[in-house]
């Protein structure tokens, strides 16, 4: 005879519910694109990708998390501290895998794609590119970019350079940013000039005693004068430009020539106020500084010269 309880059905068992899907690794490069260059537009051609498919897979991605990701503004997007989070997670693993699988190994006899490096003319032409001439010599390729810091930054997010350097630092955690120098602003006129105002006359009227010399500058709103007006001074600047010149090494060799007066960054008129060729119209004790910010785009490792060129700065910005 059979056992009785063989024949007592036990308890069902549930139902095994379906695995979720695996997250498509393609996603999370699609959204860190996008969550580094602010703009579904600007992500798009680093992606290869039409914008059309950014957003697709930008809305899929949310789909498969239950959770947005960015919020639509008139110029491109803003991230949701959730999507802040998730990119500090991603990011690593995204830039390390991208090595492997995307770029081809450096081979011997085959060279490195070039360094897109960008910042202020006057400042690369002084002193990056004299420190880093011997770089090129051994075989970097750099492709310098010149501009203000607002749009250098906008094209380091949209991938066209690799280290900028700003005269600010960029807002966000996208941008890796560094201080690189400190340039201290410095109020010199040619020795003639310095002469007809008379010898520490700007120490005891104050900017009355510039009254009447020529201003040169760098732009027509005057952005580096009116700083050092506010810091030493302690008032608004009213004057207007006499010569404007957009490149501060314009500005040094017109002012060296007689043009007038102005306000330089002491790396750029060293020289000239070692030979007397320039004159310090004044020695305040606490001159006004600006600090230089080397920021470099994510996903650059696959570049060593990238690394390279960077450190390189970062050491010799010591001695400037």
């Amino acid at each position: 005879m059979a056992d009785r309880e063989s024949d007592v059905p036990g308890p069902r068992a549930e139902p095994r519910r379906p695995a979720p899907a695996p997250l498509n690794l393609s996603l999370l490069r699609t959204f860190l694109a996008v969550h580094r260059t602010g703009s579904y537009t600007a992500a798009a051609p680093l992606l290869g990708l039409s914008q059309p498919s950014v957003t697709t897979q930008i809305r899929s991605l949310e789909r498969h998390l239950g959770r947005q990701l960015f919020e639509r503004e008139p110029r491109g997007v803003t991230a949701t501290p959730f999507a802040d989070e998730l990119a500090e997670q991603v990011a690593g693993p995204i830039d390390a895998l991208a090595v492997v699988a995307e770029r081809a190994p450096l081979r011997e006899g085959v060279p490195a794609p070039p360094v897109h490096l960008a910042g202020p003319a006057d400042f690369l032409g002084s002193c990056a590119l004299r420190v880093l001439a011997p770089l090129v010599a051994d075989g970097v390729r750099l492709r310098v970019t010149t501009g203000l810091s607002e749009a250098l930054l906008e094209g380091l997010r949209a991938g066209r350079h690799d280290l900028v350097v700003s005269a600010r630092r960029p807002r966000g955690r996208a941008l890796t940013a560094v201080p690189l120098a400190d340039e201290e602003f410095v109020l010199v006129a040619s020795p003639q000039w310095a002469e007809r105002i008379g010898p520490d006359r700007v120490a005891a009227e104050g900017p009355a005693a510039l009254c009447g010399v020529p201003l040169v500058t760098y732009a027509e709103d005057l952005p580096i004068a009116r700083r050092y007006w506010r810091h030493v001074f302690g008032r608004r600047l009213t004057a207007q430009a006499a010569l404007t010149m957009p490149d501060l090494r314009g500005v040094l060799s017109a002012v060296t020539a007689g043009a007038g007066f102005t306000v330089l960054p002491g790396y750029l008129c060293r020289a000239e106020l070692a030979s007397g060729a320039l004159v310090p119209l004044l020695t305040p004790e606490d001159p006004p500084i600006n600090t230089a910010y080397l920021v470099e785009r994510p996903g650059t490792a696959d570049n060593p010269h990238v690394a390279l060129v960077r450190d390189h700065l970062l050491r010799e910005a010591r001695t400037w």
